[in-house]
């Protein structure tokens, strides 16, 4: 176990507002874990803050008709109101533009440059020339070399999350002139990221460093953020450019050689955030900041989206690394992305859910918000969310399992015993609420409810918070089979003593959940707390105190302690609420609609690839072919099962366009199928073939057929 934990969520640029993709992949996923430690009694920081320096915050200003600074002033106090709106638990939300900040980030840049770690470096870089001014990675849009991708930014392509620099881009121009730039020479600082790799790619893969010390535990890595981290590295790292030609950001120090007009770049800036943070807590509380960075009994943990995986694991690593003092991060759990109702949630779209909006249209529901994110959390892959299925799980979940359990307890222990926990005859047996026909006793179900909290914990301690999840709602599944398989409504004239055993049993998983439920759901455990006749919980180790309990087969509530008065912790989430929010969609996709219809058409096309010679072409079998037959493919999104007439033979095809077109669509098709390609088994079931299509930019299919009634089977040349 470690001395101390410091933890951090990727800091939001503050120049919009906060959507619930946002919410779902670094901050509900720290808050969770860091409230669960405060419960375990460990010591823990939690740090964020306002990204509020980079090109996408000069942008924003351009478009606004403001300045960067009326700029960051704004979205910061929106994007803190509604973290903690949402009851995200930091210990301190800071801003980048702090004067503390600014002698962080410039002391790591001369440490960095006493240190060797820099290259300084005259290059090509593009400039705007009916601007004047040079172009700042985001100040330049092109296509994407890697994905085609026609609205890739010059530091980083957003559709397949690519790290890019500005020549690399296609077709680039200018986003503030439209001008194609052109490249001029001028003077920045590289950090040797080239030196680096090795290191990385054992500490990353290992866990260890040169001494042959194990740092982390590398099977507890996510295998997406290692496999995307080895992709980078297995490329070859380059040196990569520390500073930018802007006039926004932090300067570098001013007494180093023609740093005039220099600022440092973003990445380089904003990960020192979390230090500049802690050394603002720190000062706030009388705190020594030190230990969190710089001791290695302490556990640094990066909370982050995808996005973010190689700025995490990659460069800021190696920044500490060259500064010298710092420790390394022991894990970095990063969440993939969450989509809303089929789609991408995009920002320029306004496709999305604002976390602010929805606390202002829907008020008490915050809880509710925060179940729904964790349960359709992108830990392991993409998810969605639905408006319908926030409902579902709303009325199904929270209200007819947990609140109605919790309220049932309470409502019968006031009606029965006047609010008092009810003693009970340990002896006594009755049907078991976590096994359909078993007899338990008060002891038993505790000892039962013992091994849950037990694996729940386990869950959070691995980051898989949607099965701690789980398993929270299991126990309140169990609480309420308690009381359905034993009727103490009906029982308590027959056999009082055993409803006693019964009721007991209920309030003591009601104990439970007010402790269990605080990571997930905040504000329905202080309802709880309040609802059981006790104080909120002060986050001091409650959740180890109770374990300690549970473990020595103690109650949680002692008989005769009195209860409060019982509430409904949520209500039901009715038709007119979801249907305003879906319109609410709706008007937004019909606007962009709009807007899209109005605009002149541009063609982004796809970048040509490599040459190839007669010969390779030539090795390619294409032919003609009809589907006969298609149905869809079990547990697959995408795939379509064809089969294919050849003339010559039939072909089982398994062709990626199930989102596309129905089966009753596609049977009769005439198609071009590449027949030499070798056989892939996908879902189980061997592919002998490939159809082929025409895609356009908006990546819509199309069947690319020969002439109607051309015959089966023929070449195509």
């Amino acid at each position: 176990m470690y001395k101390r934990y410091l933890i951090t969520s990727a800091l939001p640029y503050a120049n919009g507002p906060l959507h619930i993709g946002h919410l779902a992949g670094a901050y509900l996923p720290a808050d969770i874990y860091v409230r669960y430690l405060r419960l375990m009694g460990r010591d823990v920081v939690y740090v964020c803050g306002s990204d509020e320096h980079g090109a996408a915050i000069t942008v924003k200003a351009r478009k606004e008709n403001s300045t960067p600074k009326e700029v960051v002033d704004k979205y910061h106090a929106m994007l803190r109101d509604a973290l903690f709106g949402i009851g995200i638990s930091f210990d301190i939300y800071h801003r980048t533009t702090e004067p503390i900040h600014y002698e962080t980030s410039q002391g790591f840049f001369r440490k960095l440059l006493e240190n060797g770690q820099f290259e300084e470096k005259m290059t090509d870089q593009y400039f705007d020339e009916e601007v004047g001014q040079f172009l700042a990675d985001r100040y330049i849009i092109g296509t994407c070399p890697n994905c085609a991708n026609p609205e890739a930014y010059g530091d980083q392509c957003e559709r397949c999350g690519t790290s890019l620099s500005p020549t690399e881009l296609i077709q680039p121009r200018s986003t503030l002139s439209g001008s194609t730039p052109v490249l001029k020479p001028t003077k920045h600082w590289f950090l040797k990221l080239d030196k680096h790799e090795a290191w990385l790619k054992e500490w990353i893969n290992t866990g260890k460093n040169e001494a042959g010390e194990q740092l982390h535990d590398p099977n507890t890595w996510k295998n997406h953020v290692t496999g995307q981290c080895n992709s980078w590295l297995d490329g070859g790292l380059q040196p990569r450019s520390m500073t930018r030609d802007l006039d926004w950001g932090i300067p570098v120090p001013p007494e180093i050689p023609d740093s005039e007009n220099k600022v440092l770049y973003v990445w380089l800036d904003a990960p020192i955030g979390y230090i500049s943070a802690t050394k603002q807590w720190a000062l706030d509380n009388g705190k020594d900041w030190e230990p969190y960075w710089k001791s290695q009994d302490t556990a640094l943990i990066h909370f982050i989206g995808k996005d973010n995986i190689v700025f995490h694991c990659v460069i800021f690593p190696a920044i500490l690394k060259a500064h010298g003092d710092y420790i390394l991060p022991i894990n970095v759990p990063a969440n993939q992305f969450l989509n809303l109702e089929g789609r991408k949630l995009s920002t320029s779209k306004n496709w999305a859910v604002w976390v602010h909006e929805f606390l202002e249209e829907l008020p008490g529901q915050g809880d509710a918000l925060r179940f729904n994110m964790i349960k359709k959390m992108p830990e392991q892959g993409d998810s969605e969310f639905t408006w319908k299925g926030y409902q579902e799980t709303t009325n199904n979940e929270l209200v007819n399992n947990l609140a109605n359990f919790v309220n049932r307890v309470l409502v019968l222990t006031h009606k029965y015993y006047g609010g008092q926990v009810p003693e009970f005859d340990a002896n006594l047996s009755f049907n078991s609420g976590w096994e359909s026909g078993a007899k338990g006793t008060v002891a038993s179900e505790l000892a039962q409810l013992n091994a849950k909290v037990t694996e729940l914990v386990a869950q959070i301690e691995g980051f898989s918070f949607r099965e701690a999840l789980r398993i929270l709602m299991e126990i309140s599944s169990a609480g309420n089979a308690v009381l359905q398989f034993n009727e103490p409504w009906k029982a308590i004239k027959e056999d009082p003593e055993t409803v006693k055993a019964v009721m007991n049993t209920g309030l003591q998983i009601v104990a439970a959940l007010s402790v269990l439920a605080r990571p997930f759901i905040p504000d329905a455990s202080t309802r709880m707390r309040t609802m059981l006749g006790w104080a909120p919980l002060s986050d001091k180790g409650e959740l180890e105190a109770m374990l300690q309990t549970l473990a020595a087969g103690g109650a949680l509530l002692p008989a005769g302690h009195p209860i409060g008065v019982a509430e409904h912790l949520f209500t039901r989430v009715p038709d007119e609420v979801i249907n305003a929010q879906i319109e609410k969609l709706n008007q937004a996709n019909a606007a962009n609609t709009v807007a899209a219809a109005t605009e002149p058409t541009t063609i982004q096309y796809e970048a040509l690839k490599p040459m190839i010679q007669y010969d390779d072409f030539a090795k390619m079998d294409i032919r003609t072919g009809k589907i006969l037959t298609a149905e869809k493919v079990e547990k697959s999104k995408k795939l379509l099962k064809l089969t294919v007439d050849l003339g010559f033979e039939q072909r089982t095809i398994l062709s990626g366009i199930a989102e596309h077109f129905t089966p009753e669509q596609v049977i009769g098709q005439q198609v071009i199928v590449l027949a030499n390609l070798a056989p892939r088994v996908m879902m189980g079931t061997e592919s002998q073939g490939m159809i082929l299509m025409a895609e356009n930019a908006e990546g819509k299919l199309s069947f690319v057929s020969p002439s109607e009634g051309w015959p089966t089977g023929m070449g195509v040349k």
